[in-house]
Order: C-alpha cells, then sequence, then structure tokens
C-alpha cells in the first residue's frame, strides 16, 4: 500500500476538507481527489462521505484511521533508520589538518559523551581532497577550509577563524613558504599572497609539522600563513611577527545534500 496516499487520507480526514487538505499537502483539489478514489478503490470501501461543509469519515474510515496513521508513522520511522543504512552507527570524518589541530579532539570527546555507540573513522586531507571524497560518498561529513561553492554540497555549520600572514619577527625571513601541504588551502593562499605582496620570488617548502614551520619562521627560514588558534596552541604568539589578512578561510563543516548525516541537527548545533 501506498504511504503517500495514505498521507493524504490522514490529512484529509484532519481537515475534514479536500480544498484544506489539498492546500495543506500542496496538491491541487483534484490531484487530492484522484488519490482519495484511489486508496477507496484499493480497499474496496469508501473513506469519505461528501457533504456541504466538506468529508466526514464513513464507518470504514473511522476504523481505518488509526492503522493509517500507524502505518505512516512505521513507514517514516523505518525511512529514517534506512537512510544510512551503511553506516548507522559509522560516522566517517574528514578534516584538514588545520581543524584536526584546532577542533577534531573537542569533537570526537563531544561525539563520544553523545553518541557512545558511534563509532568514527576520520580521514586527514586536504580541502580539495575531502571534498572529491565526499563527492563521491567516500565520507560522510568533513571540515574543510573556505566556502566549497559546490551546488551538491551542504554547510552544516561555520567556524570563524582569523588567518595571519607569519614572519620572524626581529630579521628578514628568507624566501621560502613554508607550509603543511603544498595542495592545502592555506598554501595555495600563501603563494597568491607574497605573490602580491612581496617583489621577491619565493619557493614552497611543505613540512607537515605546525610546530617545525613556527619554529622554522622564527628562526628566519621563512614565511607561512596560519590561523591565530594554532599559532597560540603551540605557544608562538609572542615569538613571531602576525599580519592578519583579509581572506575567505573561515572553516566550514560540510555534507553532500542528498546523503545528509543522521546526527544533522547536533552537527548544526556544535559551539567549538
Amino acid at each position: 500500500m501506498d504511504s503517500n496516499l495514505l498521507k493524504v487520507f490522514i490529512s484529509v480526514a484532519n481537515t475534514k476538507s479536500i480544498s484544506a487538505g489539498a492546500k495543506e499537502l500542496g496538491f491541487t483539489q483534484s490531484n487530492v481527489t484522484l488519490r482519495i478514489k484511489q486508496l477507496e478503490k484499493s480497499l474496496g470501501y469508501e473513506l469519505f462521505h461528501r457533504t456541504n461543509r466538506g468529508v466526514v469519515l464513513t464507518f470504514e474510515g473511522e476504523k481505518f484511521y488509526p492503522y493509517a496513521v500507524d502505518i505512516v508513522k512505521k513507514v517514516e520511522e523505518a525511512t529514517l533508520k534506512m537512510r544510512n543504512i551503511n553506516h548507522q552507527e559509522l560516522l566517517r570524518l574528514g578534516s584538514t589538518q588545520s581543524n584536526a589541530t584546532i577542533r577534531l579532539i573537542p569533537i570526537l570527546e563531544m561525539l563520544n559523551r553523545d553518541f557512545k555507540d558511534m563509532k568514527i573513522e576520520f580521514n586527514i586531507d586536504s580541502s580539495i581532497n575531502l571534498i572529491d571524497k565526499l563527492l563521491n560518498y567516500e565520507i560522510d561529513i568533513a571540515f574543510v577550509n573556505g566556502n566549497p561553492n559546490n551546488k551538491d554540497i551542504e554547510v552544516l555549520n561555520s567556524f570563524k577563524d582569523e588567518i595571519y600572514f607569519i614572519e620572524p619577527k626581529n630579521k628578514k625571513a628568507q624566501n621560502c613558504v613554508l607550509s603543511y601541504k603544498n595542495s592545502c588551502t592555506y598554501c595555495l593562499y600563501l603563494q597568491e599572497y607574497v605573490k602580491k605582496n612581496k617583489k621577491e620570488k619565493y619557493k614552497t617548502i611543505a613540512l607537515q609539522n605546525y610546530e617545525l614551520m613556527l619554529g622554522c619562521v622564527k628562526a628566519g627560514y621563512g614565511v607561512s600563513l596560519l590561523s591565530k588558534k594554532i599559532v597560540e596552541k603551540f605557544g608562538y604568539l609572542d615569538d613571531v611577527k602576525l599580519t592578519k589578512v583579509d581572506s575567505n578561510l573561515d572553516s566550514h563543516l560540510i555534507c553532500r545534500k542528498d546523503y545528509l548525516p543522521m546526527i544533522e541537527d547536533y552537527l548544526r548545533a556544535l559551539k567549538i
């Protein structure tokens, strides 16, 4: 039995009107009338008496109503539970290294506290690669840097990041861009930044270690671009020169629009 027909029946029964039921459902009156007739034909009896004031349930309709409500409720519950059947108790979480450094541990602690039976797999990669994995259903959600600007992606939550150009405090830096990975969003932005703001040519060195990067900047071996929270986390706020940049590198928690996580509301409400 088509649960959509049952929803139409329930709406008309609740409103006692074909027109009101149609308005509630966003259907035309003729469409609602047709669906009611289809349901009555499949059941073998009439569900409504038509009156000048609207409709009222027949004896059979009154008996059928609680069963219809129960069926629709069970179908909706089953749909919700089966929507993510292959990963019902598994959340595949992707993150850039910068987000992992400042946000992953608090999030894991909250998820472990609030969803004790949920298993979590995490994948650390660049924003570009994480978006690609998300679009290919290889991960469920991802923390990325910068707005993804993709019609298939839903932004569940956003986090403000203060981004700074980092250079030695009391000495001239070597012409090196120090980044975590050559393909990371911070690196790509930094390469454009030095091209616009510095006369010298810079080569890029990937160190894959934030503390090492900051130590190298302090020692004069290059420049970098990082969230202030990362600089603070490793205790370098007073050891390097910080220049705030006007960037669009805020962090976003994203998923596919057609594959929303079962804990969607929880993730939208996260404060970290």
